[in-house]
């Protein structure tokens, strides 16, 4: 993910909240090994490689996060695409990503597919971390990864929820059992955000925020919500 990452939690001994971040930090290093886009050693990297070629077993986790990726992708009507990045790329590729469950497998009927995670993994990190949290019996919490996507568990140690901003827009907001998501561009001159219904980037600084109980779920319809204003 290649950004930071804030963690606050409290309710506990300062030994036990140590090693609970330790928890969280290497789960995320996992995490990175497995979805790097930029990383040809990754597991992702290895796949994008090699799918077109053969159907190629993947872990469990990340068949999970492309299934869910894939289950965006239609709810968002294909303005959310995790094979925008592929060369060429259509309206269509997405059709030649190819899952089989009972194996675990993933195929790709063309060369050139490429699938990037990178406007995903975020929000899925935080949903990651919750279950870490809920299972280390920890009530509340407040994690921030790059000033994006935001999870609050529970309260603040000096009242109820968490109160968090938004930078772009100075917006704040009131979290409890939520997550935050902030996609778009937070400077004049940046674009990042591909367009899947033109192939462009879309310019200007604008962004757009929501709020769910779902990190994942947050980072699809952030991306999708900046797709469908930005044009």
């Amino acid at each position: 993910m290649h950004t930071r990452v804030d963690i606050l939690l409290y309710g506990k001994p300062e030994k036990e909240l140590q090693h609970i971040v330790d928890i969280i930090f290497h789960a995320l290093q996992e995490l990175e090994g497995t979805t790097n886009f930029f990383d040809s050693s990754s597991e992702l990297g290895q796949l994008n490689q090699t799918a077109y070629l053969k159907p190629v077993i993947v872990s469990a986790e990340l068949f999970q996060m492309i299934t869910l990726c894939r289950m965006y992708h239609e709810k968002t009507e294909g303005l959310f695409d995790i094979t925008i990045h592929s060369v060429p790329y259509d309206s269509k590729t997405f059709q030649s990503l190819i899952l089989d469950e009972p194996n675990s497998t993933i195929f790709f009927a063309r060369q050139g597919l490429r699938l990037d995670l990178s406007g995903f993994v975020k929000g899925y990190a935080l949903d990651k971390i919750k279950e870490i949290l809920q299972n280390q019996l920890i009530n509340n919490a407040l994690v921030n990864i790059g000033n994006s996507s935001i999870m609050a568990l529970g309260n603040h140690p000096n009242g109820e929820g968490w109160k968090v901003s938004v930078t772009a827009t100075g917006k704040e907001y009131l979290l409890k059992n939520e997550c935050l998501t902030t996609s778009g561009n937070d400077a004049p001159g940046r674009k990042h955000i591909i367009d899947p219904r033109n192939g462009k980037y879309i310019e200007g600084q604008q962004t757009v925020s929501v709020i769910t109980t779902s990190g994942a779920e947050g980072e699809a319809l952030a991306t999708a919500l900046f797709v469908q204003k930005g044009n």
